[in-house]
Formats: structure tokens, C-alpha cells, sequence
């Protein structure tokens, strides 16, 4: 007989009780109250640093820290992550995408509570050689992203290779771990040199990432067993994410930062129903790379299928959403719009009021519908088609390597 336990509906029920008692005593905006003056004038009185490091500015520099930056950055490992599901390295890829998840939540949501500036620009000279800098450019500040998610997939990462090898050697501790504070301190240091956090930004994303790791390595293990043989986890990961979409403050000015959250929220809500139903068959001891079960031309060919097969899911998903959406709406008297997705049922482009609308009161559309007019489809699409991507990458694939013999 199906039964839920006690432990997952109080934890849904408390996230749903924070998001009703948080909403009613606006908490996000006596949070900035307290936290954005502060954060404010230390970004003010951080300018003469970044323009001291930036006194050393170079076209060589200015290329390594931009590649840096693309390759610690939210695209890149949503693209490297399948990569390590088809090698065999399943725990690592599944901690590696809740924990991406995890921190792009935490990291998106102290961005916009605080809604603290970036560096002013000029007199700070910005560099944003890729149109995915240029967006995260349109983010507030603390804390840098990118320092707080290196921090953390860096760590676990060399965490996984020590518990994978079992090595105890001393020198080869130290010489991971420099190698991954090293990594880190380039990539704080680059977001300087780029113009694009101050140091109070840096300083709070290693602590929240030490802070953030230090807890996940305490409870990696027993995420990773719930996922792939607890009870009702696909109903309980579904209920979690639409929570989630919910339990996000609302920002000064919109910001990119709740499309991302979105996009990731779906990601691991893709993987985890994937694992679910998929780790006995695919998962459960499979090959590794660089062992004869798994050669360096069957992995070549495990992308050449793999790739173009979770992109074309992604397209046929958003296809699917963006026709199926706006159709269950108007069936349940659902008033929407579309910022982008659907050109149909886009408001006409009025400025900052049109785009204020789109992420106010994301605490309302799910308790007080009366007091919203619309309710913007983007973040279904973006949410289901992000989801249908992860779920391919493990059941779907996973599949069609099998009867492929790759």
C-alpha cells in the first residue's frame, strides 16, 4: 500500500509554511533592509582595489580569465555533466548536478534579497567577451557565483577522487588540495580583473562555498541512497522543485537570476526521475572509461549519439510545452503571457514596468490568484524542457546506447 513518510511531508510542509509565513511579513525586503547599505558601501569602497588589479590589464589576460570564467560557469557544466553519466562515473555526476543545483539556488536567491550593485562601470573597466558574461553581468553581486560554485564542485570533486582512488598519501592530499585552492583563488581573481564582482562579492562567495560544501559533505551519502532507492522520490523531487519555484525572493529590479534557477531546478528534477527509473538498468555498476568494458572510441561514440540526441529532446520539448501550456491554461481559465516563447502572447513592450510584472510576486501565484493578472508561461517551458533534457541524459540515452552496444 503507498504511503508517504513522515519526514517528507514535514519537510515539503515546511518549505510551504516559510513560503506563506515569509510572504506575509516580507521578509526579503527587511532582509535588504538590513543587508544592502552594508554590501553597498563596501562595493563603493572596493573600487580603488579593482582598478589597481586592473592597472595590469593585457589582451592576454583579459583571454585567459574570459576563458576562466566560461569554464567554471553554469553552460559549461550543464554541458560537461552528461559527459561524466555516460562514463560510468554516475555518483560523482549525480552529487555534482543536486549540488550545482543547490548552489545556484542558494547563491540566486542571497543575490537577490541583498540586491546589492556590481562595480560601477565605468570607472571600473568590465569585460564581457561572451553573450553569457554579458547576462550574468545583469545579475546583482553577492555573491559571486562563480567563486561559490568552484568552491564547492572543486571541493566535492577532489573529495570523490581520494574516496574513488583511497588515497592516503600525505603529498598527494596536499598537492590536490593546493591545486584546488590555486584554481580557486584564479577564478576569485579573475572575476576582479574582469570588472564583474568587488572583493565583498569574492569574500562572500567563498564563504558561503566553504559553508555550502562543508554541510554537503556531511549528507552527500544519503542524498545519493534516497535518490536511487528511496521512497516516492519522483513525486517527492516534483513537489520540491514546484516549491522551489515559489520559495525565490523577489528582487529590487528583475535579473536574470530566477530564469537560471529555473532552468537548473528542472535539470535536477530531470535527473533524479531519470535515476530513479533508470539505475538498476543503466547505472548499477557500469563500465567505466579507460577499462576495456568502456574504450576511448566507444565513449567518442557515446557522444556523437548522445549529444545531438539531448539537444533534439530539448527542442521537441520546448516545442511541446510551448503548444501544450497555453492550452491546459485557457482549458483551466488561466490568464498568461509570454515574455518571449510564445510571440502570440506577448504583452507589448512597455519598459521597466512591463519587465517589473514578470518576476513580481512569485509568492502570490501560488496562494492568491486572484490578485494576479497573468501568470507568465516562460517558466514552464523553460522548467519542463530543461527537465526533459536531464531525463534524457539518463534514461533515454542510456537506452539507446544499450541497443547500440556503445
Amino acid at each position: 500500500m503507498w504511503s508517504i513518510p513522515g519526514w517528507q511531508v514535514a519537510f515539503l510542509g515546511g518549505i510551504g509554511s516559510w513560503i506563506v509565513i515569509s510572504s506575509m511579513l516580507n521578509v526579503t525586503q527587511k532582509l535588504r533592509s538590513l543587508t544592502q547599505p552594508w554590501v553597498t558601501r563596501h562595493v563603493i569602497s572596493g573600487t580603488s582595489i579593482i582598478l589597481q588589479i586592473q592597472k595590469y590589464q593585457h589582451g592576454c589576460l583579459d583571454a585567459f580569465f574570459s576563458v576562466l570564467s566560461c569554464v567554471v560557469s553554469v553552460p559549461f557544466y550543464t554541458a560537461f555533466l552528461p559527459l561524466l553519466f555516460w562514463s560510468g562515473h554516475g555518483k560523482l555526476a549525480r552529487q555534482m548536478t543536486i549540488l550545482m543545483a543547490f548552489c545556484d539556488y542558494l547563491g540566486n536567491c542571497i543575490k537577490d534579497v541583498v540586491s546589492a550593485p556590481r562595480p560601477s562601470c565605468p570607472p571600473v573597466r568590465r569585460v564581457t567577451a561572451t553573450e553569457d558574461e554579458k547576462e550574468n553581468a545583469m545579475e546583482y553581486g553577492l555573491p559571486s557565483s562563480h567563486t561559490l560554485n568552484t568552491v564547492c564542485l572543486s571541493g566535492y570533486l577532489l573529495h570523490y577522487v581520494i574516496s574513488y582512488t583511497g588515497c592516503n598519501d600525505a603529498s598527494m592530499l596536499f598537492v590536490g588540495f593546493t591545486v584546488v585552492c590555486l584554481f580557486v583563488c584564479l577564478v576569485s581573481l579573475g572575476r576582479i580583473y574582469l570588472g564583474m564582482h568587488s572583493f565583498v562579492d569574492i569574500i562572500g562567495g567563498l564563504a558561503f562555498g566553504m559553508v555550502v560544501l562543508a554541510f554537503w559533505l556531511r549528507v552527500h551519502d544519503y542524498i545519493d541512497e534516497f535518490v536511487v532507492s528511496g521512497e516516492n522520490v519522483a513525486s517527492f523531487w516534483a513537489i520540491l522543485s514546484f516549491l522551489l519555484l515559489f520559495a525565490y525572493p523577489t528582487p529590487e529590479v528583475p535579473t536574470p537570476s530566477f530564469e537560471y534557477h529555473t532552468a537548473f531546478n528542472g535539470v535536477a528534477l530531470g535527473i533524479v526521475t531519470g535515476i530513479q527509473q533508470a539505475y538498476h538498468q543503466f547505472h548499477h555498476n557500469a563500465p567505466r572509461i579507460f577499462t576495456p568494458q568502456l574504450t576511448i572510441p566507444t565513449f567518442v561514440g557515446r557522444m556523437l549519439v548522445g549529444i545531438p540526441t539531448i539537444l533534439l529532446v530539448k527542442f521537441c520539448c520546448k516545442a511541446l510545452t510551448k503548444w501544450s501550456l497555453p492550452i491546459t491554461a485557457n482549458a483551466l481559465g488561466i490568464r498568461i503571457r509570454s515574455t518571449s516563447y510564445v510571440p502570440a502572447l506577448c504583452a507589448s513592450k512597455t519598459g521597466k514596468k512591463s519587465d517589473e510584472k514578470r518576476q513580481s510576486g512569485h509568492l502570490r501565484k501560488l496562494f492568491f490568484f486572484s490578485s494576479q493578472d497573468s501568470f507568465d508561461v516562460d517558466t514552464g517551458i523553460r522548467f519542463l524542457q530543461y527537465a526533459g533534457l536531464a531525463w534524457s541524459v539518463v534514461d533515454l540515452v542510456p537506452s539507446l546506447f544499450s541497443h547500440l552496444n556503445l
